[in-house]
């Protein structure tokens, strides 16, 4: 097919319609189930956001209480599992990939991988686990078992720490969770939309979605940013930092995204719950803050017909480092919300399925003629 017209990257074309997220990049808006990005992350559990993806409303009490006790009695791993996670640790694996490989064989020990509603339960609820018990793996330190008696944000943070969380702890995870969960039909979602509309499983479609997640295009790029923010704040110059980057023509990580124009609404989000994990005055937060201004100003001035502005991953460094996550599980804990959203847009995939097809440009020889071996 030499004669299609060629997008590259897909940029401009549609193939799908979805009721899970809708983006404004001209606007700088983000809708979720309906929802303004900044009213539900910073109101619901994100049990309810997993509901209102899954479902499409809001759960009664009833019904909350419900598919909370259903995801919590899903969490578990089997000893196949673990072993797999404390070979990864044992070799000093990235984080990403214990996760790729703890999702692919969470599937050896549940029955419900055939009935796809119940299979996108099972991931959702077996992420935080996988991530935790490899981290703890990694710290040379056993596993804490997940407790059904907390939320899903709680027993994350209880099985990293093995300490009871704060509520503030809880409630800024929560936030960041809700934020991140969908975004339109980024890469590592379309990837789970593709898998599905192959009619493979949701547990495929998960291990697909992670190996995209991985990517530092895609989701690698909070860890980076705290380093840079942590080597700024050492400094004490953000300006002259911005500038060795600029000048050195390297990328400026936490700047810039493929769909907004403007400031990513999320980082406004993000922002504001992780200003409260800093005290008053507190020098790095405050390098935070000074940073973006300099980094925007610079940039502006630096490429004055492409505007690049905070992204989400700016300030997810910032809120995840206060909340005590480590930064080598920033991009996991991503991948723990957006489970959700990858899990809602395969159930939505399967509902009115067309197997995904593009096509590509050919540009290579045409008139080869087969040389022998002998010949060459």
């Amino acid at each position: 097919m030499s004669g299609t017209e060629l997008h590259r990257g897909l940029d401009g074309i549609t193939v799908a319609e979805t009721r899970l997220s809708d983006i404004d990049g001209e606007a700088g808006t983000l809708h979720i189930g309906g929802f303004p990005v900044d009213e539900l992350a910073t109101s619901a559990t994100f049990e309810e956001t997993v509901f209102l993806l899954f479902e499409d409303r809001l759960p009664s009490a009833d019904e909350l209480d419900a598919f909370r006790a259903d995801l919590a009695a899903r969490r578990e791993i089997g000893e196949d599992v673990h072993a797999i996670l404390r070979q990864a640790a044992s070799e000093e694996v990235p984080a990403m990939d214990a996760l790729r490989m703890g999702v692919a064989a969470a599937s050896l020990d549940a029955g419900d991988t055939e009935r796809p509603r119940e299979a996108a339960r099972r991931v959702v609820a077996v992420f935080p686990t996988i991530v935790a018990a490899y981290w703890r793996y990694r710290q040379n330190e056993e596993p804490v078992a997940p407790r059904e008696d907390l939320r899903h944000a709680a027993n994350y943070l209880w099985m990293v720490s093995g300490t009871e969380p704060t509520d503030a702890a809880v409630r800024g995870v929560e936030t960041y969770l809700n934020t991140v969960v969908d975004h339109g039909l980024n890469a590592s979602t379309f990837t789970a939309r593709t898998v599905v509309s192959t009619e493979s499983d949701l547990v495929s479609a998960a291990t697909a979605a992670v190996g995209t997640l991985k990517g530092p295009l895609h989701g690698g790029a909070p860890g980076p940013v705290l380093e840079m923010l942590e080597a700024v704040h050492e400094s004490g110059d953000p300006e002259e930092f911005v500038r060795e980057r600029l000048d050195a023509g390297e990328r400026l990580m936490g700047f810039g995204h493929r769909v907004y124009s403007v400031r990513d609404p999320r980082a406004a989000v993000l922002a504001t719950a992780a200003e409260q994990f800093y005290d008053d005055g507190d020098d790095f937060f405050e390098t935070v803050r000074r940073f973006e201004e300099v980094a925007v100003d610079l940039l502006s001035e630096h490429k004055p017909d492409h505007r690049l502005d905070t992204n989400v991953e700016f300030y997810t460094a910032a809120l995840l480092s206060g909340v005590g996550i480590p930064k080598e599980l920033f991009t996991p804990t991503f991948a723990i919300a957006r489970s959700a959203g990858w899990m809602a847009h395969a159930l939505e995939q399967r509902s009115d399925n067309r197997l995904v097809r593009p096509v590509s440009r050919y540009v290579g020889e045409t008139d080869c003629s087969w040389t022998p071996l002998s010949e060459r």
